[in-house]
């Protein structure tokens, strides 16, 4: 039963008794009710449609907690991740458009697939890379990147997009004057309806509440109210030329990214050639896709301001009886013409035709029925430019899933298998990309629903899936009117809870250097949005760097006596030497080939600072091992040292360390005599062999 349960882990649920199954019924539907909203939410987060939140919380689900390892953590949307495959997938194509959607689902795919090879490979050990400054400095800024790029919803306005987050932030807070009221107005009913079901009560569905009520209200005052007009209604020329400009940069923008994609298409089928022709016409590419790069960079900034600009504008509509309406700057509408009072806004154009708003921004139409099985397209050409994030994305993924799941374990007693884990984290992605699902990981806010309303098996995320099912097939007409800005309050909520300075503070205290590598993981994060894989990865290879150079410079120093007996740092403590001598030398790190000029370095200042020394005690209860390079410097070092008069002697060496020093005849070469079983007995050795001590040495 053992070796099925490893190949069939959801087996470990049963039996199950009626008191388990009402526990994960219950658990699973109460889950559900934060599901639905948060995986809408989460999808546009990620430049997707919202009903590809809910294909993202059926099937991968299900998958998840079938093969995970711990029976309360729930799979699916999750901000950190909708933030990041955004982010990684914008400068390849355009949110919300079919080659958008393709690539998310490839980008799910391929973050499963890593996911799995570490689960299936054991390595769930290298997240260890990740220090607790660098993903806490990485995270705070994360959560202002998602929580902050929610802020035009809530007041109404565009978010232009570009490679610079913090221009695009900036380009918002100027549009502060054009704050849609009643837009702001949901926004904040919905974080009153949250904060207060909260108060009331933990179990008290919050989010579903402000979606219920927030969606009830704008269909009663049908707060979208939006029109179709042809172009030539509008009687401001400047309006026009600017719909006209707008609507041609749009369609050069979606030639150009097509073309660039081709061209990386045909660079990457000839950069295996051989050959000068090969190399010649790839540069040409190369060239080709930079300048072409350059003009979509270019259009993309004019296509931004014309946005604004169209959005500042309100227009008046006005006719005359029995004639279509024509649409005037607000203020200029004749007055022989009779109009409805309403002021309308650029919401849209699309051959000719122009959408007008004089409401607010709702999720609209959300296609019904399951998502069909299709094989993920493979765009093999941008393979290699979104390994990156996919990579630190699965890191990511994993380190939330995982550090869910132990916290949840603590109050529960259950055994966490990270490698388990990954694989079912890795199969949720795989077989989720199979069926429209964009990336998901272990969602911190529904597990901690599912554990406080007592779920016991992983049969309660199969019980919220379902109730997705049911939404897709039934519900989506209802959700229709729900206000966008109550979507971006749900997201801002989520992730603002997310920020924390005291771990900081705390690393502070104890570890300058992570602290600072956790500082500039923060602002290398913010500063190189929305690529903001590249914040993590920077993070990871300063602390790679700083525990290179610290394993290469390990603490070593000479010691002395302090007034209890024990030994301690010279300069440290500002002891007196032990003797003149006998230098006992503290080393507190291994040789190898890393640490050995950093011992040959303290082994000589020794000699230099006390230059009566006969003889050299290296303390070395702390050596862990020996290399090659480790046992070649310090048979160099002793013969340097018997060259100059001068003995070097060890304490305390532990048997691998002295078990290669057997095998190489070290310990013969150096004299067996010189070697001690601890450090006491060596400097009562020593002392007595070749000075008296001094006043402070005893």
């Amino acid at each position: 039963m053992t070796g099925l349960q490893t190949l069939l882990p959801f087996l470990r649920w049963f039996p199950m008794s009626r008191g388990t199954l009402r526990a994960d019924m219950i658990s699973g539907i109460t889950v559900a009710l934060v599901l639905v909203p948060q995986s809408m939410a989460y999808a546009q987060l990620a430049g997707l449609p919202v009903v590809y939140g809910l294909y993202a919380s059926f099937i991968p689900v299900i998958i998840a907690s079938m093969w995970g390892s711990s029976s309360q953590l729930h799979t699916g949307p999750v901000a950190m991740l909708s933030l990041m495959s955004a982010a990684a997938l914008i400068p390849f194509a355009t949110p919300g458009s079919p080659g958008f959607i393709e690539l998310s689902v490839m980008l799910a795919l391929i973050v499963g697939i890593l996911r799995l090879a570490l689960g299936l490979f054991k390595l769930g050990a290298i997240v260890n890379l990740l220090s607790s400054p660098v993903i806490v400095g990485f995270t705070n800024a994360a959560a202002l990147i998602i929580g902050l790029s929610q802020f035009s919803k809530i007041i109404g306005v565009p978010f232009p997009r570009s490679d610079v987050y913090l221009a695009d932030l900036w380009r918002v807070i100027e549009q502060i004057g054009s704050t849609h009221w009643p837009t702001l107005i949901f926004a904040i009913i919905a974080y009153l309806l949250i904060v207060g079901a909260k108060r009331i009560s933990p179990l008290v569905p919050g989010v579903l509440l402000a979606v219920v009520v927030t969606t009830a209200i704008s269909a009663i005052i049908d707060f979208e109210r939006t029109t179709v007009i042809q172009l030539d209604q509008i009687e401001n020329p400047k309006k026009v030329d600017m719909l006209t400009r707008f609507a041609l940069s749009t369609e050069q923008i979606k030639t150009l990214t097509g073309q660039i994609s081709e061209k990386n298409r045909e660079a990457s089928q000839i950069r295996d050639a051989e050959g000068l022709d090969a190399v010649a016409h790839l540069a040409e590419i190369e060239a080709s896709v930079q300048l072409l790069q350059y003009e979509l960079d270019t259009l993309k900034g004019q296509n931004n301001a014309l946005r604004i600009a169209l959005h500042s504008i309100r227009l008046e509509g006005g006719a005359a009886p029995g004639e279509a309406p024509r649409f005037y700057r607000s203020g200029e509408r004749p007055a022989e013409l009779e109009g409805d009072g309403r002021i309308w806004r650029y919401a849209g154009i699309s051959n000719n035709q122009v959408t007008l708003s004089s409401g607010g921004a709702v999720v609209g139409e959300i296609p019904d029925g399951l998502p069909s099985f299709s094989i993920p397209v493979m765009q093999w050409d941008l393979l290699l430019a979104l390994m990156p994030a996919a990579i630190v994305m699965a890191l990511i993924g994993f380190m939330e899933a995982t550090s869910i799941s132990k916290a949840i374990a603590t109050t529960t007693g259950e055994r966490i298998d990270t490698s388990k884990e990954l694989v079912g984290q890795g199969l949720a992605n795989i077989v989720g990309s199979f069926f429209s699902s964009y990336t998901v990981s272990g969602s911190f806010s529904r597990s901690a629903v599912a554990a406080k309303t007592g779920a016991k098996t992983g049969l309660f995320a199969i019980v919220s899936a379902l109730a997705v099912v049911l939404v897709l097939l039934f519900f989506t007409p209802y959700l229709y009117d729900l206000p966008q800005s109550v979507l971006a309050v749900i997201v801002m909520m989520a992730v603002f809870g997310l920020i924390r300075i005291a771990p900081l503070v705390h690393a502070w205290k104890a570890d300058r250097s992570g602290a600072v590598i956790g500082i500039i993981t923060f602002i290398a994060t913010l500063a190189m949005a929305p690529a903001i894989a590249n914040g993590i990865l920077l993070g990871i290879v300063l602390t790679v760097l700083v525990c290179l150079i610290k394993s290469m410079r390990p603490r070593a120093e000479i010691v002395s006596r302090m007034p209890d007996g024990t030994l301690a740092g010279v300069n440290t403590h500002h002891l007196e030497p032990l003797s003149e001598t006998v230098v006992p030398v503290r080393f507190d790190g291994s040789l190898t080939f890393s640490t050995v000029a950093y011992f040959e370095d303290i082994v000589l200042e020794a000699i230099a600072d006390y230059p009566k020394a006969k003889v050299i005690l290296v303390i070395g209860s702390s050596i862990n091992e020996i290399d090659a390079s480790g046992e070649e410097k310090v048979r160099e070092v002793a013969r340097q040292l018997n060259e100059a008069g001068v003995e070097i002697a060890f304490s305390g060496l532990k048997h691998q360390v002295i078990s290669v020093m057997e095998r190489t005849r070290l310990v013969d070469d150096i004299g067996r005599e010189r070697f001690f079983p601890n450090k006491e007995s060596a400097l009562r050795s020593l002392l007595q062999r070749y000075d008296e001590p001094s006043p402070t040495a005893v």
